[in-house]
């Protein structure tokens, strides 16, 4: 039995890119194509985010955001295998883990302004009347996900909390479960696009900061 375990996780990593854009297209064979990301790509990808100030875990959240989004562009048909899986998910990965670590810098510059008692500086009108409506606009659209992806979006992407730290805050019995909820709860809101594309900006403004 382990043997034909192998043999399945060798097939599933070597599927050709042709293959694996056809399977996420029309959604047949779905786990196997998201398996051949993983098991094809996660280390190298994975090995950027990690010698760029990440952690392992990071790595791993970066990659399932990368995957959610892939999916979504080959759905779309705006992903048709112009240059090949390998290099679009690089390009996407690095530019993922790069806007996260602007994220988390801004997040850092406002802790210290509080610490040191500086007041944060006054955004223009224009600029609050924006943030306040694309806030409101991914508030509708956490909330339509159920109270329980809302907590944890909210814990993560608003209150900057780290896995390990949400595990605390909640009943979860580990960060591999968060992670897994997490995920879960990204690819519901990017189904959720096809009924309210007018969000999508939005969104994008969630998950990358």
């Amino acid at each position: 039995m382990d043997t034909n375990k192998g043999i399945r996780m060798e097939v599933v990593r070597n599927l050709p890119d042709e293959e694996i854009i056809s399977g996420l297209k029309t959604g047949k064979g779905m786990e196997d194509m998201i398996r051949s990301l993983y098991r094809g790509y996660f280390e190298s990808l994975s090995w950027y985010v990690m010698n760029n100030s990440g952690s392992r875990q990071d790595a791993e959240d970066i990659f399932q955001e990368v995957v959610v989004s892939f999916i979504d562009l080959v759905q779309k048909g705006k992903f048709r295998g112009e240059s090949s899986i390998k290099t679009f998910l690089y390009s996407m990965n690095r530019h993922t883990w790069l806007n996260e670590l602007k994220r988390r810098g801004r997040a850092l510059a406002r802790e210290e302004k509080y610490e040191r008692g500086q007041e944060r500086v006054e955004m223009d009108t224009s600029h609050q009347m924006a943030d306040r409506e694309e806030k409101a606009a991914i508030a509708s659209l956490v909330a339509a996900l159920g109270d329980t992806c809302k907590k944890i979006l909210t814990l993560f992407y608003y209150e900057n909390l780290s896995m390990r730290e949400i595990v605390e805050a909640t009943d979860y019995e580990n960060e591999q479960v968060v992670r897994n909820k997490k995920y879960k709860c990204l690819k519901q809101l990017e189904q959720m696009l096809h009924e309210k594309p007018a969000l999508k900006e939005s969104l994008k403004n969630l998950l990358h900061g």
